[in-house]
């Protein structure tokens, strides 16, 4: 079961990795980061554009410009990245993908669905985006498939 577009998928893998760089004081580049996540860097761009400008993400211009995450950011929930992205409808939306599920119109995996939907609206919400720094970092955790 999918949960997340490809277009989340590459922004909280992109998030992540700029993140863990801007920890150092570092700032990278577009062609950086798609090598590092493993992603195509003309849609990758388009996505951080659109997380740049919801503020998720900081960018500077010229020689040591690029992109970074200041403190704020990093303690921001990753819940922010999705809602920026795909809207809230993950944590809303039915499992199926009907439009009528609701609680006095269940679908077959109304119930069950709530619930993982609950789960992982809980942990996006309490996961900050700089949790994984140091596991970055010393690569324990990886980015790249």
């Amino acid at each position: 079961m999918v949960f997340f577009s490809k277009t989340c998928e590459y922004a909280l893998r992109a998030v992540l990795y700029i993140a863990s760089k801007s920890q150092n004081g570092q700032r990278v580049g577009i062609k950086e980061i798609a090598e590092n996540i493993n992603s195509p860097e003309h849609f990758l761009s388009k996505i951080l554009q659109k997380l740049s400008r919801k503020g998720i993400i900081l960018s500077a211009e010229g020689p040591n410009g690029g992109f970074y995450i200041d403190t704020n950011g990093q303690n921001r929930p990753l819940a922010d990245i999705i809602i920026v992205l795909q809207g809230d409808d993950l944590f809303t939306g039915c499992g199926m993908g009907l439009s009528y599920c609701s609680e006095s119109n269940p679908c077959p995996l109304h119930n069950e669905f709530k619930e993982i939907r609950k789960q992982i609206k809980h942990m996006l919400h309490i996961t900050s985006i700089g949790a994984f720094n140091a596991e970055l970092l010393n690569g324990t955790l990886t980015l790249n498939k």
